[in-house]
């Protein structure tokens, strides 16, 4: 790399690790703990590229995008932030940032996102200053996470957000996914204008897609659960893309089936598919990203409280005990359980024994297969691949950083071995004969990944 890194950040570890790093790489640095010397840095014309932390002891890293745009147009800045919510995501991309990093990022990442940054720097003209202001926006959104799964999700959102092409949102039931489609509505360009969402019913005569044109007006047209469409409302959902007269729609739609399953399968046409698939986000399950949980479980809480429900909190046995859970109603379920919990709870802590209560009468998830191993394994390797090709596709055209074998073995063991403890006890005997390891071995890698170990009773 050849060029002038400005970084801002006021953890000190951060500014050392990344001027060591960008210096090997060939590059000069400036690092400073202030926005105000960045910004003076900015004014003065030094740096190629910016790295900038959002909060800093004199200000907010995302306040100073515009200022920074308009002293330097084409300057490109790289957000990084332990903020990690999708407002942070959205706001970085509507400000014009270069790239969003959630903290902790990855090192190698961030590297060649600054490659890409200083490449673009030395090809592209200046860029044009920002777009006009826009109006007034919720400074919410009612999207909880910050695992990686979530984060990866909140970055695409704020990349389409703001163009025209499609978009094909897939997941389980109740993991939000008419939430996300609203998000993208809410806060684009077309946010003043008519959110329509689309049922069967809409499209069932030769008239329904004018009708539904009309109501959007150039808005945004959801069709929800595109696999349940009948054929024929789904060929006029295509001649109605291909046609959409002067007020051209943004086009949406959700669906629980794989899409590319859906297609095999003849429940959702190809031409349909091609079509809308213009950008497809995943949602994940609330399995996925237990780790959400607490969050998911405190906002719940807060929203009812705010809403004249009694205060209410989870002890640390009743989180445990909801963290175990599969949720196969994800999101929705999770909210449903802790709003009557808080309306049943005997004191403001909710005890593990009212969890086990109000979890008793919920079904648990499908299993993976139909009972053979084979149909198993099939399916598990099925949805692993799916995790990797997303992966690979979030990098656009550029490879994932060095090292990924031994990254995604160790993404796999990780949560492999803490629940195959849990399923156990804590017995180290029975785990690594339940894994076919040595014990050993199993004490190696628990050293090696630094996993707790406790006894715990088993979730029956």
């Amino acid at each position: 790399m050849d060029g002038t890194v400005l970084v801002a950040d006021d953890d000190r570890t951060i500014r050392t690790v990344l001027t060591q790093a960008l210096t090997r790489a060939g590059c000069k640095v400036h690092a400073t703990s202030s926005l105000t010397t960045l910004m003076r840095w900015v004014g003065e014309g030094k740096g190629d590229v910016v790295i900038s932390d959002v909060v800093m002891p004199d200000g907010n890293g995302l306040e100073m995008l515009p200022k920074i745009a308009e002293d330097r147009p084409g300057l490109p800045v790289i957000v990084i932030s332990a903020q990690n919510t999708i407002m942070t995501a959205i706001k970085a991309a509507e400000a014009d940032a270069f790239d969003y990093l959630p903290k902790p990022f990855d090192l190698p990442d961030l590297m060649k996102r600054t490659a890409r940054a200083l490449d673009q720097r030395r090809r592209a003209d200046p860029a044009p200053a920002l777009a006009e202001e826009r109006g007034e926006q919720p400074s919410d959104l009612p999207l909880v996470g910050r695992t990686p799964a979530m984060q990866e999700l909140y970055r695409l959102v704020a990349r389409v957000m703001n163009t025209d092409i499609p978009v094909l949102v897939s997941g389980e039931s109740g993991s939000g996914k008419t939430l996300i489609a609203r998000a993208i509505h809410d806060f684009s360009d077309r946010r003043t204008l008519p959110f329509v969402s689309v049922s069967a019913s809409d499209l069932r005569d030769i008239e329904g897609p004018s009708r539904v044109l009309a109501r959007a007006r150039g808005g945004t047209l959801l069709f929800d659960e595109i696999g349940d469409i009948d054929p024929d409302a789904q060929a006029r959902i295509v001649r109605m893309m291909d046609n959409p007269g002067d007020h051209v729609p943004r086009f949406m739609a959700t669906t629980q089936a794989d899409p590319k399953r859906a297609m095999e399968a003849g429940t959702l046409r190809q031409d349909l598919y091609y079509r809308m698939s213009g950008a497809s986000l995943h949602v994940p399950a609330l399995r996925e990203r237990v780790d959400d949980i607490a969050l998911l479980a405190t906002h719940f809480l807060t929203q009812i409280e705010g809403q004249g429900g009694p205060r209410r909190r989870l002890s640390d046995d009743a989180l445990e005990m909801m963290r175990s859970y599969s949720w196969p109603g994800n999101v929705r379920q999770l909210e449903n359980a802790i709003r009557r919990l808080a309306l049943t709870a005997q004191a403001g802590e909710i005890s593990r024994a009212e969890v086990e209560v109000a979890l008793g009468s919920q079904p648990e998830a499908e299993q993976l297969g139909g009972g053979a191993d084979g149909e198993t394994t099939e399916q598990l390797s099925g949805s692993v691949a799916r995790h990797l090709r997303r992966y690979f596709d979030l990098h656009g055209n550029m490879l994932p950083p060095p090292g990924l074998y031994g990254r995604i073995l160790r993404e796999v063991e990780l949560p492999l071995i803490e629940i195959a403890l849990e399923a156990t006890g804590g017995n180290q005997a029975k785990c690594a004969d339940l894994l076919g390891i040595n014990r050993n071995t199993l004490r190696k890698k628990i050293n090696d990944l630094d996993i707790r170990v406790t006894r715990r009773r088993k979730l029956m």
